[in-house]
């Protein structure tokens, strides 16, 4: 049996069984999907020994690829980041179970009694680089969402991954639930992402969490429907009524905070009139952090910056390197947004409403903040407890996915033996 032969015979009894555990989830207690959830999380935090063990074999691999360090940082698990793990499991257990809540509710002239209640989805593909904290987010917002999930972990992450996804397992079976509601591919070969992508008899939709490469390949390969996680181009709108205190602490927590998160700002753009105010305060700020600043115009005299070229807005950093320019008020920085933007998430520093308004309004990005870090671009700091990605397309979800992004739902229809004139 030839390579491209196993990997297609292994995707189709993964398949076969994640379908069969998706059957078994739809009607499965709320408690039982709590109880699991807990057990892992009690699981991960009595392993943790044994999972940064598995993650140092990761970091090795990852630092013998050439990873960047903010790459290295994404895939790097201690003791209080399993922490972090293990809490997120317990606030997706804590949530209210989304299914079979009645969402609308209403009573036709014709006596019709109609309810729109919250369903699974069935199966979900989950393709995913690097942070291996995906895999418990990603397979407790699935279950908690009444659906199977087949979890596909990037490379650098595979001893990880696989630690975690043993948690996971446990839990479930502690709960008397299908161990196969939440599986993991068990190979690094690139092959079975392209065999998930074509697997339309046995996953319902398909979730890529990484960089621009793995959702465009994604994107052009899938046969099976996708909610798109796409690069996190965030802006930083400064305008001439912003704060100055304010904007200069956001701005250095929006850069700095976690440069390899797709809520890190990469791009800087400052209002005019409040460069002539305040001059190049923001752009020294970032300098004196250790961001290297790519500049435009009036902000490249600032010593130390380097003179930004074409490419550099509309791209993706994921380090301690930032884009900068001065825009012209509010409509020079949302024409900047809308053709350089990746309708992740954008923010305005501001006390003028009005600014505000007309920023919220003109931008259709997922996310829209106002005088707050982009870095809470997150699932968890929505309530959700965990993400399974920020969706920036516009249809099913958007924003942050969470357990209740992850349901469909269905019409429930009663009448007392009603007739259609």
């Amino acid at each position: 049996m030839n390579e491209q032969t196993q990997i297609a015979t292994m995707m189709t009894q993964i398949g076969t069984a994640a379908r069969a555990a998706a059957t078994v989830l739809a009607t499965a207690p709320a408690q039982a999907k709590t109880d699991a959830l807990n057990a892992a999380a009690d699981a991960v935090w009595d392993q943790r020994d044994a999972i940064i063990a598995a993650n140092k074999k990761d970091m090795a691999f990852g630092a013998n690829k050439g990873l960047s360090p903010a790459m290295m940082d994404r895939l790097m698990l201690n003791e209080d980041r399993i922490s972090g793990i293990v809490d997120g499991l317990r606030a997706v257990a804590a949530q209210d179970d989304p299914i079979g809540a009645v969402t609308e509710e209403w009573t036709q002239p014709t006596g019709l009694h109609i309810q729109r209640v919250r369903t699974p989805i069935g199966v979900i593909g989950v393709i995913y680089e690097s942070r291996p904290n995906v895999t418990a987010d990603a397979g407790a917002l699935c279950l908690k969402s009444g659906n199977a999930v087949i979890l596909r972990g990037g490379s650098e992450s595979f001893h990880s991954s696989q630690a975690i996804h043993a948690c996971l397992v446990a839990g479930l079976k502690s709960a008397g639930l299908p161990e196969a509601a939440i599986q993991l591919i068990p190979t690094r070969d690139r092959a079975a992402v392209s065999a998930m992508l074509q697997a339309t008899d046995y996953i319902d939709v398909i979730v890529p969490r990484g960089g621009k490469g793995l959702v465009g390949l994604v994107q052009k390969e899938a046969r099976v429907p996708v909610f798109a996680h796409l690069e996190g181009i965030c802006h930083v709108y400064v305008d001439a009524s912003a704060d100055l205190e304010k904007a200069r602490q956001v701005l250095l927590n929006a850069k700095t905070r976690r440069t390899g998160i797709c809520g890190s700002a990469e791009c800087l753009l400052v209002d005019q009139a409040f460069y002539d105010l305040h001059g190049d305060i923001l752009t020294r700020d970032l300098l004196g952090a250790g961001v290297e600043v790519r500049a435009d115009g009036v902000l490249a005299e600032t010593e130390g910056t380097v003179v930004a070229q074409a490419s550099d807005f509309g791209h993706e950093f994921l380090d301690m390197i930032i884009a900068a320019k001065v825009v012209d008020g509010i409509d020079g920085a949302i024409a900047h947004i809308r053709e350089f933007g990746s309708n992740h998430t954008d923010a305005v520093i501001c006390e003028d409403d009005a600014v505000a308004d007309q920023f919220f309004r003109g931008l259709d990005s997922a996310i829209l903040m106002r005088n707050a870090s982009t870095q809470f671009a997150d699932g968890g700091e929505f309530g959700m407890g965990a993400e399974i990605g920020i969706a920036t397309g516009k249809l099913h979800a958007r924003g942050p996915v969470g357990a209740v992004q992850l349901t469909s739902f269905k019409y429930l229809v009663t009448g007392d033996g009603t007739l259609r004139s």
